[in-house]
């Protein structure tokens, strides 16, 4: 046993019998794939190739960065995780913590196409002429690699887009899930209050994300997925991270917006601080968006479109005079993701989104207000997770406010 990462909680074996470390129960990851294998017989589809990083862990348990290069792993019509192929760097990872029952390697040269690669192997899993799934809305298949992915295998096999098969079983999280999400959580209120305490005039908001990460991983977490973004002064009204330090000023604006990551789950969170006095227009703003909040949580009920929060996000800021100012959706899903985000996207809040909400999906929504005539900014946002009947679980323990330095 002394090579297995016992860290990670369990201890699997594959179809081709090699004991892995996972972080799930072994039967999670077989009813996973079990429920993969039908959803590619439902659609008449031999396999599903794999690209997608989250699919990966997902799926198998293998955790790794390599999505960046070519990465493609096979799981085939009878739920088998039947072999991945990537390059050496990962292998060690793939054959000690994934349930793939081979591990196939392709190595850089200048002229390597490990997509042939692939169709070889799903020739050797007796595939040639089937109907093949392909994840192509991911991070992990570049357009220039699906090119590879299309020329190479297009004449012996049909392929379509399967994006979507992994990411709607993903969206409801199983008891062990939504356990990864409540650690994860802790770990954003940490980091919030070790930034609030951090600001404050003549601070570099730098080191403001510092704090953000640092409370993070002293508490277990993982590197966040994305950011912290820590926008201040003029740069508060905008929707991303902005590169460079800023020096606070004795009076200014700060927009702290963080996904914390604890075995890859993300969980967000947004608050606002105020440095020295704040403006009463900056704190009527800011009030809008804290009722705002209040008023999507409690619609965000099972049975009810997705698009219905953003419905109510709308009629929340509008009502207080902000309809220029707000944005035009107001969160998205989250779950187990990567570089470069947290966002576990789609399915996007926005208005006529028809998805409905079902027990176990994990939300981020998010109420924020730029405006760029003022130059005044305000956000408020939590991370829930919709039960099977009345309003959703509040993860955070913060209670929404206006924090002033």
């Amino acid at each position: 046993m002394s090579d297995i990462d016992t860290a990670r909680g369990f201890v699997g074996e594959t179809g081709s019998g090699r004991k892995v470390s996972l972080s799930f129960h072994p039967q999670e990851h077989a009813e996973r794939l079990s429920r993969t294998g039908a959803a590619l017989r439902a659609r008449g589809l031999g396999a599903l190739l794999v690209f997608a990083q989250e699919s990966h862990l997902y799926l198998t348990g293998f955790d790794t960065a390599g999505y960046v290069f070519f990465q493609c792993g096979v799981i085939t019509a009878d739920g088998r995780a039947a072999v991945l192929l990537t390059r050496r760097p990962d292998q060690a990872q793939a054959l000690a913590g994934s349930l793939y029952e081979n591990v196939a390697l392709w190595f850089n040269a200048v002229d390597e196409n490990p997509a042939g690669e692939v169709g070889r192997l799903l020739a050797e899993l007796g595939l040639s002429g089937e109907r093949i799934g392909v994840e192509l809305a991911t991070y992990g298949l570049t357009g220039a690699n699906w090119e590879r992915v299309r020329s190479e295998l297009g004449e012996r096999f049909l392929l379509e887009d399967a994006s979507d098969i992994v990411r709607t079983l993903r969206l409801r999280k199983s008891p062990a899930e939504l356990s990864m999400v409540r650690k994860a959580s802790r770990l954003a209120d940490d980091a919030v209050i070790a930034m609030v305490e951090r600001a404050g005039p003549g601070i570099m908001d730098s080191l403001v994300t510092a704090e953000g990460v640092r409370a993070m991983l002293a508490g277990g977490g993982d590197m966040p997925a994305g950011g912290p973004m820590v926008n201040s002064g003029p740069r508060a009204i905008y929707g991303r991270g902005f590169g460079g330090a800023r020096q606070l000023a004795d009076q200014d604006q700060l927009i702290l917006e963080l996904g914390a990551s604890f075995q890859r789950y993300n969980v967000c969170i947004e608050h606002t601080v105020a440095i020295g006095a704040s403006l009463p227009a900056a704190e009527r703003m800011h009030a809008c968006t804290v009722e705002t909040l209040a008023e999507v949580m409690d619609a965000a009920r099972a049975g009810t479109p997705i698009g219905h929060l953003d419905d109510v996000h709308r009629a929340g800021l509008d009502r207080g005079g902000y309809r220029t100012a707000r944005y035009s959706a107001c969160g998205y899903s989250l779950g187990a993701t990567f570089r470069p985000t947290w966002m576990d996207a789609p399915p996007m809040i926005y208005s006529g989104n028809p998805l409905l909400l079902e027990a176990g999906m994990v939300l981020f929504v998010h109420i924020m207000l730029g405006d760029a005539d003022s130059g005044l900014a305000a956000g408020v946002g939590e991370t829930f997770v919709i039960n099977e009947s009345g309003p959703p679980e509040r993860l955070s323990t913060i209670t929404p406010r206006l924090f002033r330095k």
